[in-house]
């Protein structure tokens, strides 16, 4: 699991090229200021290994652990159970940083809030520091999103969502996506 990288909505220049007729380009805007109306996209995937499956959930403000469990906890229901319905352990492999971190209080309690809820033992590994290239989701996940939405703009977080979920390859990876409104607050502090 882990965050791909914030992607501001709306008539934006994204990288990458896409045959088009000549002369009829894609217009977009010249600087790349965030439009408040529109905010951004934090996508935020999950690969399933044994399953080659991913699925990512788009929020719409802050990547906080609550939004990160919340992933989780949608996958689990969604996915997650209906594929392994005898799993009693779920093993998480993240990045040492961000809203995943290994020193973040509130990942660890919104953690054990879901292992609770769930009754799954949940164990997790993170990887070392500097070593996020490693991690499976950045290569067998995001880089095919990445390629799927190639200079094409991301006008809404339905275009992202749309986007995101026609993500296929020829080895069988399927993608599902889904939208959350829902505002994460950002620096919230668990109770000690």
């Amino acid at each position: 699991m882990d965050t791909k990288k914030k992607e501001l909505v709306g008539e934006f220049k994204s990288s990458g090229w896409q045959w088009r007729p000549e002369k009829d380009p894609v217009p977009v805007h010249v600087h790349d200021f965030a439009d408040p109306r529109l905010g951004k996209a934090v996508p935020y995937g999950i690969y399933d290994l044994a399953a080659n499956t991913g699925w990512v959930n788009v929020g719409t403000d802050h990547d906080t652990a609550a939004f990160a469990v919340e992933s989780i906890r949608r996958w689990w229901h969604g996915q997650g159970r209906p594929a392994y319905p005898q799993a009693a352990r779920l093993l998480i492999t993240a990045d040492a940083g961000g809203s995943n971190g290994y020193r973040t209080r509130a990942w660890k309690l919104e953690l054990a809030q879901l292992a609770a809820e769930t009754g799954l033992t949940i164990t997790v590994c993170h990887l070392p520091p500097g070593t996020s290239k490693w991690n499976k989701i950045e290569h067998r996940l995001f880089s095919h999103i990445t390629m799927n939405w190639r200079s094409r703009p991301l006008t809404s977080h339905e275009v992202i969502v749309e986007t995101i979920a026609a993500t296929t390859t020829r080895t069988g990876l399927s993608v599902s996506a889904a939208l959350t409104r829902h505002q994460h607050l950002s620096h919230r502090r668990p109770y000690r």
